[in-house]
């Protein structure tokens, strides 16, 4: 009996909307039919109040449970009938008390089956409503953005508990019934069309066309209130805005506020260009560039050029590095910052309200406050790494003396990236990572290409290995020896020796020491600032960017978030934009590179999404093989039958460089029909996006359409002559016979 009161409950569902509409009992609930039997309904009351009121609070809660139309028109007839006290007191219950029905048969029905399988994009939805469902709920009801049929069949399948989603209807709703109500106590006494344009009439319509507006400037004053409560505003400000942290994030958001003249301070306690100038992007990149090239003179016999064998100068590499980053650095510097107009001040801040700001003992009131204060690098708490010479990538541009046997623990990016270049450059790397592949986010085909390129460089690869242990000792011979102990899956140890250990297990953001804790601004899960997506912290005036912000650890994110966080604070109480991560490319700096805008399979696959996809083999491409670099393919995701890029994967040499056609087709709404009908210079690599937009039409092309085509070509050739042709051939095979017959 159990198992069937799933199938009992939508058979009443079904049979009772088939019956509505096949006997039109929607024509019943209508003004004009309240108008006709107005006289004999308003005797029936009069004779029976209670009992019409049950009828009605009854008829009212088995509509609004069931969804059918018409609970707007049974609200103006409620108040026509009954009045409007009455009316509000029947009306308030019943609606609440059919939407919470409607709330039980959508969980009971399909909660189980959405969450199942959209899981994973529901995630941060049923996180939003355990945290502030109540809050949203009531917004809702307030102001009817969402019709409030749809919101209780979408709240049921939610995490929101019935007896919540009951008080909270019960208590939203109530503005908005009694403002049908007092319409519908007008419309009641209306006796001709001269009625329509009478002052209560109008003042009601007016009345209930305004109240979604009025109630949502209430609902934000009020969330206002309890957010800024116990907090003084100053009356004045010094500035328009304050942006902690000058790496990405704040450059850029100091930099559109100085643009559009606003008065903006960048504080930054430390370097200006934050990470990625200093230890991040550009250091890391002018390493790849050094191992790539050492790498390359080692290939020089395949291509016809004898050459000596070329020797690593370390110290010379690291001296290149910080020289490139000399030559960057006045892109970031507080000279042209401060020509831009920003007022750069070097020093510590911190929060003390949600206006003002403490730097070197200056106390400096602003309208808004961007925090941009990245990340660290993480030091895990495995015993013994106190006693061994560790590295991350902080400070592993300070070392001037090359590693002969160098650990990276991690497998993601900065692991691979680093591990790959200290090998090409004469370093004995071991790579160390505890899943079963290099570069968990991508697709395993995409992994094992890397993971290939690492291993014939030299790199050992321990997948599915964890460091438990580290440890120093003296050798007989007096040397110094640094070892780690290795775990596999299966719980075997053994132990491996190095020189220098490189940290490549994740950032951590920067969320302590400046006043977040003081103002009560919340964290995530991802131990990130928790921010709303116009980047808002619980404080509507105060924002959040890049690594400290998340979800992504990348500089162009940091600046992509940047513009929304700027013109958010600078311009929000006229229009605010949400955030928009849909076509965000990222790229690894391997050999060869891996470069990904939108989804790939693994995530498709994630999300219950069923894509089509198409793939190139660079090994095809002329460029590639005359430039020695055909290794790789490029994958593209589209839906079943349609041209839409979903996302692209490239693996192989200027990866980066090719994605942006993709990134570019993404953001603007192109398909790959529009790729393969751009003109690309041969040769070139960039053919290969062309060509892979092919790959995609010969599998998607028109069979039917096709097949009629042959069949008009056929017939501009003069016919089927497909009989004829068999003819004629049959007589020139008889008549050789017969020649041969008579030699």
């Amino acid at each position: 009996m159990k198992n069937m009161k799933k199938p009992l409950l939508l058979t009443f569902i079904v049979s009772a909307i088939v019956a509505w509409f096949a006997f039109d009992l929607g024509d019943y609930f209508t003004l004009e039919q309240a108008k006709v039997y107005q006289h004999s309904l308003q005797a029936t009351i009069t004779a029976n109040p209670l009992l019409s009121s049950g009828l009605f609070f009854l008829i009212y809660v088995v509509m609004t449970a069931l969804s059918f139309p018409g609970a707007a028109i049974m609200t103006l007839l409620g108040a026509a009938l009954f009045g409007f006290w009455w009316s509000l007191l029947i009306v308030s219950f019943a609606s609440s008390i059919g939407a919470t029905l409607a709330f039980l048969a959508s969980r009971f029905l399909l909660r189980d089956w959405v969450q199942r399988k959209f899981g994973l994009r529901l995630a941060a939805i049923n996180r939003g409503i355990e945290k502030d469902g109540a809050f949203y709920l009531f917004t809702l009801r307030l102001i009817p953005v969402v019709p409030f049929f749809l919101v209780n069949l979408l709240m049921g399948l939610t995490p929101m508990r019935p007896r919540q989603f009951y008080w909270v209807s019960q208590l939203g709703m109530l503005p908005g019934t009694a403002v049908y109500l007092n319409a519908g106590t007008q419309l009641g006494e209306i006796q001709s069309l001269s009625g329509l344009i009478s002052l209560p009439v109008l003042l009601s319509l007016v009345l209930l066309g305004i109240f979604p507006f009025i109630a949502k400037a209430v609902m934000a004053f009020v969330q206002q209130r309890r957010v800024y409560q116990g907090w003084q505003k100053p009356e004045r400000f010094d500035q328009n805005m304050v942006v902690i942290g000058a790496g990405a994030g704040g450059l850029v958001s100091a930099y559109i506020a100085a643009a559009v003249k606003a008065k903006v301070t960048l504080i930054e306690k430390h370097q200006m260009g934050g990470d990625c100038l200093n230890t991040g992007c550009v250091p890391s990149k002018a390493l790849i560039r050094a191992a790539h090239t050492l790498h390359t003179i080692t290939r020089a016999p395949e291509f016809g050029i004898r050459s000596q064998p070329a020797q690593v100068d370390f110290p010379a590499v690291m001296q290149r590095i910080h020289r490139v980053i000399k030559g960057i650095e006045p892109h970031d510097s507080v000279e042209r910052y401060s020509e831009l107009g920003v007022n750069c001040i070097q020093g510590e801040a911190r929060i003390l309200s949600p206006w003002e700001v403490e730097v070197n003992g200056t106390r400096i009131t602003t309208r808004n406050i961007v925090i941009a204060t990245g990340a660290r690098p993480v030091v895990p708490p495995i015993e013994g790494i106190e006693k061994v010479r560790y590295l991350t990538s902080d400070t592993l541009w300070s070392i001037t003396e090359q590693p002969k046997k160098l650990l990276v623990l991690g497998g993601g990016p900065i692991g691979c990236e680093l591990a790959q270049s200290f090998q090409r450059l004469g370093s004995q790397v071991t790579q160390v990572e505890m899943t079963d592949q290099l570069l968990v986010r991508e697709d395993a085909d995409v992994a094992k290409r890397v993971q290939d390129s690492l291993m014939k460089d030299g790199v050992d690869i321990k997948l599915q290995h964890k460091a438990v242990k580290f440890d120093a000792a003296t050798s007989d011979s007096g040397e110094a020896l640094q070892y780690v102990i290795l775990e596999d899956n299966h719980g075997q140890q053994h132990q491996v020796e190095f020189d220098a250990v490189i940290l490549a297990l994740g950032r951590v953001a920067n969320v302590t020491g400046f006043g977040l804790e003081e103002l009560g601004i919340t964290l995530n899960e991802r131990k990130t600032i928790d921010v709303n997506e116009y980047l808002q912290t619980r404080y509507p005036n105060i924002f959040a960017v890049g690594d400290v912000a998340g979800p992504f650890q990348l500089t162009h994110a940091a600046a992509h978030q940047a513009w929304y966080a700027a013109v958010n604070s600078l311009f929000g109480q006229f229009k605010s934009f949400k955030v928009d991560y849909r076509v965000l490319p990222a790229v690894t700096y391997t050999a060869p590179e891996v470069a990904r805008v939108g989804i790939n399979e693994k995530e498709a696959q994630a999300q219950g999404i069923d894509a089509e996809t198409t793939q190139y083999e660079l090994n095809d491409l002329d460029r590639a093989i005359a430039d020695g670099e055909d290794y790789g393919f490029i994958k593209v995701l589209t839906p079943k039958g349609k041209d839409t890029i979903l996302g692209a994967t490239i693996v192989g040499n200027q990866a980066g460089e090719l994605l942006a056609e993709f990134t570019l087709a993404m953001k603007h709404g192109l398909g790959l029909n529009k790729i393969l009908g751009t003109v690309h210079p041969y040769p070139t690599m960039s053919e290969a996006n062309k060509y892979t937009a092919g790959v995609w039409k010969n599998a998607n092309k028109p069979e039917r359409v096709l097949a009629l085509l042959e069949r008009f070509h056929r017939w501009r050739r003069g016919g089927d002559n497909g009989h004829q042709q068999k003819s004629q051939s049959d007589n020139l095979k008889a008549h050789l016979q017969e020649s041969k017959d008579q030699q």
